[in-house]
């Protein structure tokens, strides 16, 4: 497959992720609560592996290439021009959930941004008052296990293809029950990315980078171990 040809999946199915599962938390936050939110995360992730999975690999997501790269399935080349096509892909399709919010009239708000604490969340309901060091913790540890499922059920020799992006999707679901309280769940830089910058919560872009370094680090170390316990022949008895 042609380098452009995965480049505009990757925006695409990016766009795709940001309009269901950002928008789900914007537009419907409220009725479906964080459940709602978390299966529209984890079914966008399905939906986009089976549309585009074959085309791109549909990572979505700078962290998972990352961790692609890491344990060395892709080019820093290929990653690089991945991490491009999926950021701007999360800011269009931020922007038009934007560009709705404004023509409904709503405030915007936190605007679904990731952060921390209660100077962040406000003291709004279900969140939880998480410190730095929590927050990094958790974003590093969910993001290490979501690259570990990525990692296996995509691995040529072992995978099963039919199940896998039910797999990743059921994951993804999982890791948003857990941290959605926390962090509002980032485990994906470019999602992030593309919230903070049109969120009006102050704190949005100065605790922006945790988002983009827990979930490298964690992607980086999945891509390590990963390699290390699927050695196989490499292995010594």
């Amino acid at each position: 497959m042609k380098l452009c040809n995965k480049l505009a999946a990757e925006f695409f199915g990016t766009a795709v992720l940001v309009l269901g599962g950002c928008g789900t938390a914007i537009f419907a936050g409220g009725s479906v609560g964080f459940l709602g939110v978390a299966l529209a995360f984890g079914l966008t992730i399905v939906a986009a592996a089976y549309g585009i999975g074959h085309i791109s690999g549909a990572h979505l997501n700078p962290a998972v290439s990352f961790g692609v790269f890491v344990n060395g399935r892709m080019s820093a080349k290929e990653m690089l021009c991945y991490w491009c096509a999926q950021i701007l892909g999360a800011i269009v399709a931020a922007a038009i959930l934007f560009g709705i919010a404004k023509s409904a009239g709503m405030e915007i708000g936190t605007f679904a941004a990731n952060g921390y604490g209660d100077d962040f969340f406000g003291g709004a309901p279900g969140y939880l008052n998480a410190n730095v060091w929590g927050a990094f913790a958790i974003e590093a540890v969910l993001t290490f296990v979501f690259l570990m499922v990525i990692l296996g059920v995509t691995d040529s020799k072992h995978a099963n293809g039919a199940f896998g992006g039910l797999a990743i999707g059921l994951t993804l679901t999982l890791i948003h029950l857990i941290s959605i309280p926390l962090t509002n769940t980032s485990v994906n830089p470019a999602r992030s990315i593309s919230q903070a910058i049109f969120s009006e919560n102050t704190l949005a872009l100065p605790q922006l980078w945790l988002f983009i370094v827990a979930p490298l680090v964690g992607a980086a170390l999945a891509g390590i171990c990963y390699k290390c316990i699927n050695c196989e022949g490499n292995c010594k008895k």
